[in-house]
């Protein structure tokens, strides 16, 4: 038996984030109605934090602004919306440290010393808590608020419960009904089958419901409104809607029976040769399916509304250039509450000190995160938009390809700080409201070698089958050669696989016979 021992010596690299920097990271991903949630936990969790209250003439209350720059830091007290902060002093650069030597003295008074740059209307984002007549006021609006919601429209299960409970039925029947309501899917129809469910029912309640009486169960429901409920496939959904009032019912009802899928792919001189019906009263019976709703439960679907709200604005300046402009004024405010730097001043115990010296400098990581928010948001949004110029111009067709590589060359940092300035961030334009992840994307090159964005082809390729002639539609090889006669070459499959993203039928399912 052989003993080896030997020694190896590994390289290898680590990337450390310290936590302002993950902090950094945190604030700016977060849009504006989170980035609010946020600060209003901040301002829960750290008693150091306080809104910054303004009276009538947007001047914080308990001191004047500082206008010509000698009383007070003009990164807070002077900042405009999304302008960078100025650097501060050496003193606040270096790391504050607890430690056993000196009972930190030295550490504090550097703390007190940063509090002396702060004043008491400063330090850029808050201020101080809610007078009682505020809170009052804010309490009456969210009572009025709350006073004027509308009622919770009823769903679609709620709604033909409702309609049920009129039918007069033996008990298992009535409760085999609301259980059959109950397996409905949001578009109205049945979700499995029939004896599936009777068999689950039966089982799970101890009944001996047969089929029979299952499937009449089943007729009632169909029954109800809206038309077309309880069906248990596409095809039955639309014949529950077609009623003898309605023109041409037995023409619809053997289109909707025996031709969907001919339908479907325009196929309507076979369905001539089927039904002997003609041309025009095959495109009537067609023109009637269209009246009809293939999901009549989709009026009742519960969906919470996104609520957008955007985070910067773009406007034209004097000189015709858009400018970018970060929206703040929902922002609240926030300063180093004046109260707990006093406290330091006052020479506290050492505990006390360490608890405080935690709380300011969180503080403060949350007022220069936002801070730096502001400004690296505001460099993204305008290089973007200086880049995109001409969509705001003429539209979709005057968009450039974009990647986020380029746009942080441009600013100047890592491309996943790219990718988490304009996460979730919407911007307001003349042209109306986008995410800002909207003006990236790719294209391909022209014959002359300039950059045509994928949105720009499917413009063109929308005006192309616009513009057709309905009964010669453009075959996919057609409209290849349209494009490359307008300078973009393009291969056959990549325009397929463009009309199939936009929706579009092939040239044989756009024809008009």
């Amino acid at each position: 038996m052989h003993l080896n021992i030997s020694q190896q010596m590994r390289m290898s690299q680590q990337m450390k984030l310290a936590p302002r920097m993950i902090q950094s990271m945190e604030i700016l991903q977060l849009n504006m109605m989170a980035l609010n949630e946020r600060i209003e936990q901040e301002l829960v969790e750290n008693v150091t934090l306080d809104r910054l209250e303004k009276d009538a003439d947007g001047l914080p209350t308990g001191g004047e602004r500082d206008v010509d720059g000698d009383g007070g830091d003009p990164t807070y007290t002077d900042r405009l919306p999304g302008e960078a902060p100025e650097p501060r002093k050496d003193v606040e650069n270096r790391e504050l440290v607890v430690g056993d030597e000196s009972n930190n003295q030295s550490d504090f008074e550097r703390l007190v010393e940063i509090s002396s740059d702060w004043p008491e209307d400063n330090v850029g984002f808050g201020g101080s808590r809610a007078s009682a007549g505020q809170i009052s006021d804010e309490m009456d609006r969210q009572h009025d608020v709350m006073s004027n919601m509308m009622a919770r429209p009823q769903s679609l299960h709620e709604h033909l419960l409702e309609q049920f409970s009129f039918y007069s039925l033996e008990s298992a029947q009535r409760q085999f009904g609301e259980y059959l309501i109950q397996h409905l899917d949001y578009n109205g129809r049945l979700q499995s089958m029939l004896a599936e469910i009777l068999q689950q029912f039966n089982r799970l309640y101890g009944y001996q419901l047969t089929m029979a009486q299952a499937d009449e169960v089943l007729k009632m429901i169909q029954q109800l409104e809206p038309a077309g409920v309880g069906a248990r496939d596409h095809r039955e959904m639309l014949l529950l809607q077609v009623h003898d009032s309605m023109p041409f019912h037995d023409v619809v009802e053997t289109l909707i029976r025996d031709h969907l899928e001919d339908i479907a792919l325009n196929r309507l001189p076979l369905i001539q040769r089927s039904t002997g019906f003609s041309l025009e009263l095959i495109k009537i019976g067609i023109e009637q399916i269209q009246t009809l709703n293939p999901y009549p439960g989709r009026g009742f679907e519960q969906r919470p509304v996104q609520r957008v709200t955007p985070d910067l604005i773009v406007e034209p300046d004097d000189h015709g250039r858009y400018v970018v402009r970060v929206l703040d004024e929902y922002i609240p405010e926030l300063r180093i509450s004046p109260r707990y730097l006093q406290m330091l001043k006052d020479n506290p115990s050492q505990e006390t000190k360490d608890w405080i010296r935690r709380k300011v400098e969180s503080a403060k990581w949350l007022i220069d995160s936002i801070e730096q928010r502001y400004a690296t948001l505001r460099k993204v949004a305008q290089e973007i938009i200086d880049h995109q110029h001409e969509f705001l111009e003429v539209g979709d067709e005057g968009i450039h390809p974009l990647k986020m590589q380029q746009i942080a060359d441009r600013v100047g940092v890592h491309v996943t700080t790219v990718s988490r300035a304009v996460d979730e961030k919407w911007i307001q334009t003349p042209r109306g409201l986008f995410p800002l992840k909207r003006f990236f994307g790719g294209g391909t090159q022209t014959a002359d070698g300039d950059e045509v964005a994928w949105d720009t082809i499917r413009v063109k390729l929308q005006e192309l089958i616009d513009g057709e002639n309905k009964n010669e539609p453009l075959s996919d090889d057609d409209l290849v050669r349209k494009l490359e006669s307008q300078g973009i070459r393009l291969a056959r499959r990549t325009i397929t696989k463009y009309r199939k993203q936009m929706r579009i039928p092939s040239s044989r399912q756009r024809r008009e016979y």
